[in-house]
């Protein structure tokens, strides 16, 4: 037989009763009974459900606007296809004027001609008056950039856009547009000497001509285009050299 104070062990203060930790194991699924509420909802479940009907019409509607703006800019851009062929008026009242593209898709405003500019100067020396040969100011900048991998700026761009300038600030005769056409000619001659005073021509610049020759890009040699790529000149008039052309005195003049 068992004694009286074996069959006390462990009972003694608290008798057959749980232990601390099984109270609070209790505890913790009391708490998860059905009594217990749900926590806080947020997003569009917190919203009753009429708001939730309003939240919902308005997302769809946004999204549905947001698809139409993309399928119309994309068609714009894209190549013509069916589609633009019977709806590209519909496609154009959508796009124009707010959302404009002057680019296209895979084909960003090719070039579909080859630009040259040239100059000749009359020089002033001890013989006499002469007229130089005409050079090519785009071949100088070409050489500058073939077989260079990090080609300067200058040569690449200010030459081609300082003609793009005054081609958009000029007529068909040579006649300027205000005060931008005549910043453009000042510009296209401060370019022009900059690049002439690099060479020695044994005298005075007095007067520089500028001309542009244009050629069409040829057809690749699998394409059964014909394309005429013979040159087509732009002659500028004769310029009077002054002293604000000169690249010494450029910055002074803008002063």
């Amino acid at each position: 037989m068992d004694s009286y104070d074996d069959r006390g062990v462990g009972s003694v203060g608290g008798g057959a009763g749980p232990g601390a930790g099984q109270r609070e194991d209790v505890s913790s699924v009391a708490g998860q009974g059905p009594g217990a509420g749900p926590g806080p909802r947020g997003g569009m479940a917190a919203l009753t459900l009429p708001y939730q009907i309003v939240a919902a019409v308005a997302l769809s509607v946004i999204g549905l606007l947001a698809c139409a703006q993309l399928a119309m800019v994309f068609l714009h851009v894209a190549p013509s296809n069916t589609l633009t062929k019977q709806h590209g008026e519909a496609v154009d009242d959508w796009v124009y004027p707010e959302f404009e593209q002057n680019w296209k898709l895979f084909a960003p405003n090719p070039l579909q001609q080859n630009i040259a500019i040239h100059v000749r100067a009359e020089i002033s020396g001890a013989d006499g008056r002469r007229t130089t040969s005409w050079m090519s100011l785009s071949g100088e900048d070409g050489k500058a950039i073939r077989g260079n991998p990090l080609p300067s700026h200058i040569h690449q761009n200010e030459l081609r856009r300082g003609w793009d300038f005054y081609l958009g600030s000029h007529d068909s005769e040579n006649r300027a547009n205000g005060t931008r056409g005549e910043l453009s000619e000042r510009y296209i001659r401060r370019i022009a000497m900059l690049r002439l005073s690099e060479h020695d021509y044994g005298g005075t610049i007095e007067r520089i001509q500028i001309r542009s020759e244009v050629r069409s890009v040829a057809a690749p040699a699998w394409s059964k285009e014909k394309i005429s790529t013979r040159p087509s000149y732009r002659v500028l008039p004769w310029w009077t050299v002054t002293a604000a052309d000169l690249p010494e005195n450029a910055e002074g003049a803008d002063q």
